[in-house]
């Protein structure tokens, strides 16, 4: 028998959504079969999956210690898949930690989730690095893994948030849904741009591609209605340095309105960018959140940003 108490991290979902996790090679048949059996039970009673835990309820597994192995998070070792963390080198900056929440400043050509199973995204990294200092244990993988709750492309550097217990990933994941968390982002685009503006479209997902498009009119139901407000902090002879509000969050959003209005993002040949030698990484940068309770949290420009501002003085 393997007995369980409900901590935090636990806490608040749903019991057959937390035993999925506990178990997490066993079929969902197999897992509602042992709640009818009573071979699992909450409490010390019958259950049927679909309660909320709640912080100090005790789980029982009525399970042999061979089919629990065979079935367990704690089987796969699911931690020996994460990179070695030393703390005093880490691959990115930590911009804010509390109890709920980690922010990191993540670099350019680092994933923000994996995109194939051989991957190391910034979410690996920032699981390693809370296996290393201790904030999270090993036998709490099964059940709850911190995860990252906003996305950048992989070669955009800034701001992203990580919720480390549930409810700071279902509170900073409602948050962000409902756009209470306010998102701006520095770039650097080809051409000048003297005014502020607040451009509007239609945003359409080539998946053959993996890039998009932005019309005025929507000719496709799966287009998503987009908004990006900008204002220009510095021109110079050839180019301008925005502070980009992404007021929705789509799929390559900033990158592609700003071409269709003809000022692409530096570096940003995908969408239509001249080719440079002197850019490694194209020039769009998560700068700063403004979170719903009135906290900013900034991530100051990467050096490329600075190397690049030398070089369009000069030209």
């Amino acid at each position: 028998m393997r007995e369980f108490v409900i901590q935090t991290n636990e806490a608040g979902q749903r019991f057959d959504k937390y035993l999925k996790k506990l178990l997490c090679s066993a079929p969902s048949s197999f897992l509602y079969k042992m709640l009818r059996k009573k071979n699992i039970v909450l409490n010390d009673k019958k259950a049927a999956g679909t309660e909320r835990l709640q912080l100090g309820d005790n789980v029982k597994l009525y399970l042999s210690e061979e089919t629990y192995l065979k079935f367990s998070a704690a089987a796969t070792g699911w931690e020996r898949e994460l990179p070695i963390i030393y703390l005093k080198n880490l691959p990115f900056s930590i911009l804010y930690e509390d109890d709920d929440m980690l922010v990191i400043d993540k670099p350019a050509g680092m994933l923000s989730q994996k995109a194939k199973p051989d991957d190391i995204s910034a979410n690996e990294y920032i699981l390693a690095y809370l296996l290393a200092s201790g904030k999270l244990r090993k036998e709490e993988g099964g059940a709850f893994r911190p995860s990252i709750c906003n996305r950048l492309d992989r070669n955009t550097s800034g701001v992203l948030i990580a919720g480390k217990t549930l409810y700071g990933l279902q509170e900073i994941s409602s948050q962000l849904k409902e756009r209470r968390i306010e998102k701006y982002y520095r770039c650097i685009v080809e051409g000048q741009v003297s005014e502020s503006a607040h451009i509007k479209g239609y945003l359409h997902k080539d998946p053959k591609s993996n890039q998009v498009s932005i019309g005025a009119q929507s000719t496709d139901p799966t287009d998503k209605w987009i908004e990006t407000a900008y204002t220009p902090i510095h021109r110079y002879a050839n180019a301008t340095l925005l502070e980009v509000q992404l007021i929705t969050g789509r799929t390559h959003q900033i990158r592609a309105h700003l071409a269709s209005i003809g000022h692409p993002v530096l570096g940003d040949v995908k969408y239509g960018a001249r080719q440079r030698e002197d850019i490694s990484w194209m020039l769009l940068h998560a700068y700063r959140i403004r979170m719903a309770d009135g906290r900013e949290i900034l991530a100051p420009l990467p050096k490329r940003f600075e190397h690049m501002t030398a070089v369009l003085e000069r030209e």
